[in-house]
């Protein structure tokens, strides 16, 4: 511990600036600017290295976040780095897209506001790119055995880097036409600009990962196909499919789904041809739920140009600070403004949603909504007499996720599903069908990024310990402890 008074003399929590809303509405450019190193070595020096970081515990991959703090603090950066790497593939994205759950954990903020964890790891993760650290780390000699890893997100990108370093033959198969998965088309390049993404696919070629883009397992190369090809497969499919709304007008023209309006977003910010483009130019958008998604949907109609954007929700506004039903070290659900909500827009709560309402040409043009009723049995619903109704010609629902493509993993490969329409799978990521592991949302249901590298990371030591009977590669959590802490 460097400075063992740091955070009695240094109480301020301080993150990087962010660009001008005027400015960075023009373009698709990440948020944040780059970190002044004098206000980063006094934020590290914020860490208490606590006897028992509770960090840790808040962190599903376990870094050792007070061992990098301390070496930021003394300068150190690219041993610090190291420290980083050996528990996290992907700092720079978990830096820019994490919620942090181990800011939540922290015990400085029991009495005031905590490390600033997450972007002290994305300062790290920059600088040893800026310096050329990052380099591949290809295996010393191959085991013969094969993997198939598909889904290229993060829970496959993990498993795969994982499992290549350790001498196995590793493909990603991913149905889109560019490697990343929800990293490339979910989310925007405001938030994490596709240079980050490319230059982690480049190592990760260099290291021997072999990619297969625009391949859909199940039609392409049925699953049964697959299995016999590859003596493993790790299924990181992700739980793509949207939950849905269902009241009148659904059918109307100009209602979506946020993933179809950002992934046609992503792709023409990412210079492709979209016929027929979903886009919020000039038009009164709504945004139904809340959430990253919800979020990411509201700054992307902002930079297309929307005459307005409303974001309702059914639910209570959270509190603006952790009540004493979540305390410390438990990761609160507190009022969250992000970066795209300080961009303009209007935020509704307890807003039940009755109907939408179509124009005089068949698309949406308003929707009704009522203020929400909460009843004993734990229902929410619409209360009478409340009704009212605002424009909408674009409609965007963002209520969460239900779960993977069930129809192909089912037929095909005979996997079993959970209650919750998940892919059921044992402690060590081993599903039904010998072989198969599932790894990330597909497995777990749609949760955080640091989830999906964790999930990955594991499922690659269980699949290595199918293979060889042994696996020197770290596991950090077992699938129930993953589910139980959800």
């Amino acid at each position: 511990m460097a400075d063992p008074r740091g955070f009695l003399n240094e109480r301020e929590r301080a993150l990087p600036p962010r660009r001008p809303v005027p400015l960075r509405l023009m373009d698709y450019k990440e948020i944040y600017e780059q970190q002044d190193p004098k206000q980063l070595h006094t934020q590290a020096s914020r860490c208490m290295d606590c006897g028992v970081a509770f960090c840790h515990q808040g962190c599903p991959l376990g870094n050792i976040i007070p061992e990098w703090n301390d070496l930021v603090y003394r300068g150190d950066m690219r041993t610090a780095s190291e420290r980083l790497h050996a528990t996290n593939n992907f700092p720079e994205f978990t830096g820019r897209l994490c919620p942090a759950p181990c800011e939540s954990a922290c015990v400085l903020g029991i009495s005031q506001p905590a490390v600033t964890i997450k972007r002290i790891e994305q300062s790290i993760a920059d600088e040893a790119v800026a310096q050329g650290w990052i380099e591949p780390h290809p295996p010393q000699r191959l085991t013969g055995k094969t993997v198939a890893v598909v889904g290229s997100g993060p829970a496959g990108l993990a498993a795969a880097q994982q499992l290549t370093r350790a001498g196995h033959t590793v493909a990603v198969f991913e149905r889109d036409d560019r490697i990343g998965g929800l990293l490339r088309y979910g989310i925007p390049d405001f938030k994490m600009e596709r240079a980050v993404l490319d230059r982690r696919l480049e190592q990760m070629r260099e290291e021997g990962t072999r990619f297969r883009a625009g391949i859909e397992i199940g039609r392409d190369i049925t699953w049964p196909e697959l299995r016999r090809r590859y003596d493993a497969v790790i299924v990181a499919t992700g739980a793509p499919i949207g939950r849905e709304l269902s009241v009148k007008g659904r059918e109307l023209d100009g209602v979506h789904q946020a993933m179809e309006y950002l992934v046609q977003s992503n792709h023409a910010v990412a210079g492709d041809e979209v016929p027929g483009q979903i886009t919020a130019a000039g038009k009164h958008v709504v945004v139904i739920g809340g959430g990253d998604t919800g979020s990411d949907c509201i700054g992307t109609a902002h930079r297309q140009g929307a005459a307005s954007v409303t974001n309702i929700a059914i639910g209570k506004r959270l509190p603006e600070f952790r009540t004493p039903r979540e305390p410390w070290p438990m990761t609160p659900r507190v009022f969250e403004v992000q970066t795209s909500h300080e961009e303009g827009g209007e935020r509704l709560f307890e807003a039940s949603t009755v109907e939408f309402i179509s124009d005089d040409t068949g698309r949406v043009g308003a929707l009704r909504f009522a203020d929400t009723d909460f009843l004993e049995d734990g229902r929410r619903v619409p209360k009478a007499g409340t009704e009212k109704t605002i424009p909408a010609d674009l409609v965007l629902l963002s209520m969460g996720f239900q779960g993977p493509e069930k129809a192909a993993l089912s037929s095909q490969l005979g996997v079993g599903f959970t209650s919750r329409g998940n892919v059921s799978r044992s402690d060590d990521y081993a599903t039904d069908v010998d072989g198969v592991f599932v790894a990330g949302d597909a497995g777990r249901g749609a949760s955080l990024i640091v989830w999906a590298i964790a999930e990955g990371r594991a499922a690659a030591a269980s699949a290595e310990r199918y293979l060889l009977g042994d696996t020197s590669l770290p596991s950090p959590v077992p699938a129930s402890a993953a589910a139980i802490s959800l």
